[in-house]
């Protein structure tokens, strides 16, 4: 089976993380486009130029801001919509809106190419990753499992030592406890969890060490 390789940026004034998850025949997924400005973009860019990635594919673990501020350019250099759940759809939608209010220029991107269901398979060449919804932060907030190499990008749902906020449209706090319990922590140990902000975890040490469990 073909190694599946994470590569992450830290974009925008929330310090975002994007993600791009590649193989070795270099088809590339990316994920959350939080890049904000021409700069931001060109690491993007030139990263995918120098390691000759081919994107095929856009996903969102959530719809929050700062995890689509590149969506517009994702599409229009790579030709990708955004993959999302459809209860993500509404904010994703009030993306300028919520830009204004940030004072944060956005420039929309283009409406959903696919909608993500719990459960659903995505195949990356020979390997797979699973959506797993996980609602509480947002809505429709999916993370993106590997079983073989132990992964899961998890957005905003869980962090080193915390959880994702509640206190946004849509959140739910109880929800957001009750389906990491359920849905992460019930995954190995050895997973790595890499978050929407912050550095890699892992389901073990989040287990033993996060206050909010």
């Amino acid at each position: 089976m073909t190694a599946i390789h994470i590569k992450a940026f830290c974009f925008n004034p929330f310090y975002e993380n994007t993600y791009l998850i590649y193989n070795d025949a270099g088809v590339c997924w990316i994920v959350d486009p939080g890049c904000s400005n021409q700069e931001e973009q060109e690491k993007l860019s030139s990263f995918i130029r120098e390691y000759e990635l081919r994107p095929v594919k856009l996903l969102l673990t959530h719809g929050h801001i700062d995890h689509i501020l590149g969506c517009a350019f994702v599409y229009h250099k790579f030709g990708l919509s955004p993959e999302m759940h459809l209860k993500e759809l509404e904010i994703y939608n009030s993306g300028s809106y919520v830009g204004a209010m940030y004072g944060i220029e956005y420039i929309a991107g283009p409406p959903p190419g696919l909608f993500l269901v719990d459960g659903q398979t995505l195949l990356l060449g020979d390997s797979s990753l699973t959506c797993i919804l996980c609602p509480g932060h947002s809505p429709g907030s999916i993370c993106f499992y590997n079983k073989e190499q132990k992964f899961l990008i998890g957005g905003d749902v869980l962090f080193e030592g915390s959880i994702g906020r509640t206190d946004l449209p849509g959140g739910d706090h109880d929800s957001l406890i009750r389906n990491i319990k359920a849905r992460i922590f019930s995954l190995d140990k050895n997973v790595v969890v890499y978050p929407g902000h912050g550095g890699a975890t892992t389901v073990g040490q989040e287990i033993l060490t996060n206050p909010f469990f």
